[in-house]
């Protein structure tokens, strides 16, 4: 079992930052890859961001070149540092984990962009 704990989250003018972590209660995240999510209110739950075991990068168009996901040498916790952030990236930002074949999720943090 692991669990994931996300925090950062809150309200922020449009342009400004955030940084989200999701601290685990295990070191899985340098031999196992993790994800960032996000769920806006009436629509589907999006990759956002992830990490392979490599360190590897991926990210949706829409956060390009404004979010970094990243992770600390203990390989605990990761981060995904936001930037110029806009109305639309409003939600509730999930991570995830996988660990022998098992997704684990955090409970969500709620980002609020405002106008």
């Amino acid at each position: 079992q692991v669990q994931l704990v996300e925090s950062g989250g809150g309200l922020v003018q449009a342009g400004g930052s955030l940084r989200l972590s999701c601290a685990a209660s295990r070191s899985i995240f340098i031999s196992n890859g993790m994800a960032w999510y996000r769920q806006a209110p009436e629509k589907q739950r999006e990759l956002v961001a992830s990490m392979a075991n490599n360190g590897a990068t991926l990210y949706v168009d829409s956060v390009k070149g404004r979010f970094t996901i990243s992770r600390n040498a203990d390989g605990n916790t990761v981060y995904l540092q936001m930037s110029s952030l806009k109305p639309e990236d409003t939600a509730v930002y999930y991570c995830t984990a996988g660990l022998n074949g098992v997704n684990f999720w955090g409970q969500g943090t709620q980002v609020t962009v405002s106008s």
